[in-house]
């Protein structure tokens, strides 16, 4: 098997660096086409997204386990074998326009991207330690953060000039480059394998999940997320066929909505040492606030320029309440690191996943009004969880 040699240190980085944004990727790039997919596929709006739902669940489960599977079976090979795969995926997605094999295959592709961003997360910390690890570990959450914000910006320009397909084949190619870099310049950097013992894993979990304030946390992280996944689902729609403008115009929306959730996450960075109730309570009762004025203004008037506002404003909050909670349970087990970032990531993504989904199969969402409802929805289920969070504070049970 090849070694990772030193000399190739940097473009390893950068080729790290690239692939640490797929999951915002996957999930956002294709967005903008939901609509003429919707058409193609000859099925409901809700159809449609499910596909979105199909990735996160299979990404959330598998994020459980893979830490343990790229520390036991190494990092290298697995990466290797799921970006071939991952690309020729993409291309298979092109060219079959079947429904169920779409569900299918976005399954298996939640499945490799797990296993792609949990591996190269690993090798910054088989090659960097001190100083310049704690420094390119800073580095992943702003890089992650790229996927989001320009996903659907970009997503939105491939639909206009040629068609829902073409994303994802832009992410096949993506992956097809991904795997040049990996294989020409990359190799095996893990100092020793960990045996795969699953009485010892088990422990280990349970350890985490049964900590009240950790596994609470989960879902308060899903409740923040749910809101810009349920506008990321629904945004096509509203800006296609109520406002009856472009896909490029939903790209640049999704823009927005992106940079509200980066502002959010740096302004949380920057109020790291408030208490972190204080923090949560004011970010939530903001969302509770901007959620009624939306509704209400939106049943007197609305345009794209109103909703946005509306939509930015509340993925600020959102990105706040994220960035706060996902850094507390990151740091609440550093024993366990591995574990608790794997279990923090993949169980609120699948807390998410059925969350959003299943609010906008409640709620039809097709204006700035029912927008705002689903929006308070997920602030009055923070409200509720805050209100648990602060029992099990008060108590000195964590």
């Amino acid at each position: 098997m090849k070694l990772y040699n030193s000399k190739f240190e940097k473009i390893s980085t950068i080729s790290t660096f690239i692939l640490i944004p797929l999951s915002g990727l996957v999930t956002d790039v294709y967005i903008p086409s939901f609509p003429e997919m919707q058409s193609v596929f000859q099925t409901s709006a809700a159809g449609i997204q499910l596909t979105l739902s199909c990735f996160l669940i299979s990404y959330g489960i598998t994020m459980f386990v893979a830490g343990s599977v790229v520390d036991s079976f190494g990092r290298y090979r697995i990466i290797l074998g799921a970006l071939l795969l991952f690309a020729l995926s993409n291309f298979s997605i092109a060219y079959v326009h079947n429904l169920y094999f779409l569900y299918a295959i976005r399954v298996l592709q939640g499945i490799l991207t797990a296993l792609i961003v949990v591996a190269k997360r690993a090798f910054l910390v088989d090659i960097y330690t001190g100083e310049k690890l704690k420094h390119y570990m800073g580095l992943l959450s702003v890089v992650w953060s790229l996927g989001p914000i320009t996903a659907p910006f970009l997503g939105g320009y491939l639909q206009s000039y040629w068609g829902w397909t073409s994303n994802f084949i832009f992410l096949g190619v993506y992956a097809l480059f991904s795997f040049t870099l990996e294989y020409i310049f990359c190799g095996e950097a893990m100092r020793q394998a960990q045996a795969f013992r699953m009485p010892t894993i088990i422990a280990s979990y349970r350890k985490v999940l049964g900590t009240k304030e950790f596994s609470l946390g989960l879902f308060v992280l899903a409740a923040s997320y749910s809101m810009v996944l349920i506008f990321g689902m629904t945004a096509p729609f509203i800006i296609e066929e109520q406002f009856h403008l472009s896909s490029v115009v939903t790209g640049y929306c999704a823009l927005i909505s992106g940079l509200g959730l980066f502002v959010g996450g740096m302004l949380a960075k920057q109020l790291t040492s408030r208490p972190l109730l204080m923090k949560l309570r004011i970010a939530n009762f903001s969302e509770c606030m901007i959620a009624l004025l939306m509704f209400f203004v939106g049943t007197l008037f609305t345009n794209l320029y109103v909703l946005m506002l509306f939509v930015f404003s509340m993925h600020v909050c959102a990105g706040f309440m994220y960035n706060v909670y996902f850094t507390f349970c990151l740091t609440r087990f550093p024993q366990n690191a591995g574990i608790s970032s794997g279990i923090t990531s993949g169980g609120s993504y699948l807390i998410t996943s059925v969350l959003s989904y299943s609010t906008i199969s409640l709620v039809k969402v097709s204006s700035q009004s029912t927008l705002a409802i689903c929006y308070f929805a997920m602030a009055v289920v923070t409200f509720s969880l805050l209100q648990v969070l602060k029992k099990i504070r008060m108590s000195g049970v964590a």
